[in-house]
């Protein structure tokens, strides 16, 4: 996976100019009964009630699945929302995707790169992808996020209304 660098567009388009509208699928990952992991979902939840991108379909899943192929296969745009424990991640990171069947999927688990390249495989299409990771700490079997979660989903949220989406954002936050 490669970062998004800073470019110099002169048809520069915010984040909501970009992923709204119809042929965009905004996807959150993750599991709200295990604290942090449910950043993805409160991404999305965030999105639906601050109407930022009505246009796009959003979604939630505890993870991604084989089938998750046949519905990015008919998206121009794809961003996937997911929590993330890497050390090298500060409160958030966004990045661009490229599939790579990576051989990581097992009954519970498929890789973004890997979905992607099933989709290619599969249905010789293949959208543009990002995925973005939101930095957690805990993971207990617990509804809520943690005080430190919900500062980093605030960092996100002043992110994406206040600065330019793919493929301008900035390296690293």
């Amino acid at each position: 996976m490669k970062r998004i660098g800073e470019k110099k567009n002169k048809n520069k388009k915010t984040f909501r100019e970009i992923f709204n509208n119809s042929s965009s699928l905004i996807y959150g990952i993750g599991n709200i009964g295990r604290q942090d992991d449910g950043l993805g979902w409160a991404f999305i939840d965030w999105l639906e009630r601050e109407s930022l991108c009505p246009e796009a379909e959003t979604m939630r899943h505890y993870q991604l699945q084989l089938e998750d192929a046949d519905l990015i296969s008919t998206k121009k745009r794809v961003l996937f929302v997911d929590a993330t424990k890497e050390e090298s991640v500060g409160a958030y990171r966004l990045k661009s995707v490229e599939a790579k069947m990576d051989f990581s999927f097992s009954s519970h688990a498929l890789s973004v790169p890997a979905l992607m390249a099933t989709c290619e495989q599969c249905f010789s299409m293949l959208p543009e992808v990002y995925l973005l990771t939101i930095k957690g700490s805990a993971w207990e079997l617990q509804e809520g996020l943690t005080s430190s979660a919900k500062h980093n989903l605030q960092r996100v949220k002043t992110f994406f209304l206040s600065t330019l989406g793919p493929p301008c954002v900035p390296k690293r936050n």
